[in-house]
């Protein structure tokens, strides 16, 4: 099972059509959407947070601490924050497990699962890259929404695709939602 965490950062959409794949692609998944990413969701995106949990196998409330996905005993084989607000990323980095999303990400980088943390900002400031650098060296593997344009993009949801394919990388999972090197 793949936990997919939305925040409120910019760039929900690719939350989205990550949630789009892994349901195409019949991959369990468990979802846990930020108080912040509701609002961000309905500026940025013509979709619901009623259809985004359609879209999900699991949905988990944000602020249960009390939650199974909280545990370490859950079965979930890997986390995507997708997008990571600066906010996320600071209290993952300091440990501070004071929500679903923070707590499911203190205990996935703990039992050394695949961590995938798509951060969202810029520019950066120097605090944003240490907390991104501590959690590189806990394991996490940092992508930030940077897309390529070797692949010859020609809309926005190739763009999307390309970033969705490269977190289904991160994650081992084969894809062929955007054009590869060659």
């Amino acid at each position: 099972m793949i936990v997919v965490a939305i925040t409120g950062a910019s760039g929900v959409i690719y939350g989205i059509r990550l949630l789009e794949v892994l349901k195409e692609m019949k991959i369990e998944n468990a979802l846990v959407i930020s108080d912040a990413a509701k609002t961000v969701i309905e500026s940025e995106t013509d979709y619901t947070v009623d259809e985004l949990t359609g879209l999900a196998d699991n949905c988990y409330d944000f602020n249960d601490l009390t939650a199974s996905i909280n545990s370490g005993s859950f079965k979930a084989s890997a986390l995507a924050i997708v997008p990571c607000s600066m906010k996320t990323l600071s209290s993952i980095a300091n440990g501070y497990g004071d929500n679903t999303i923070t707590r499911v990400a203190d205990v996935s980088l703990k039992e050394r699962r695949p961590t995938v943390i798509v951060p969202r900002e810029t520019p950066l400031r120097s605090v944003h890259l240490q907390n991104m650098l501590t959690l590189s060296h806990e394991g996490a593997i940092i992508l930030p929404a940077m897309p390529g344009f070797y692949s010859a993009h020609d809309t926005v949801d190739d763009q999307i695709n390309f970033i969705v394919g490269k977190i289904l990388d991160s994650l081992k999972i084969e894809n062929d939602l955007f054009k590869r090197w060659e």
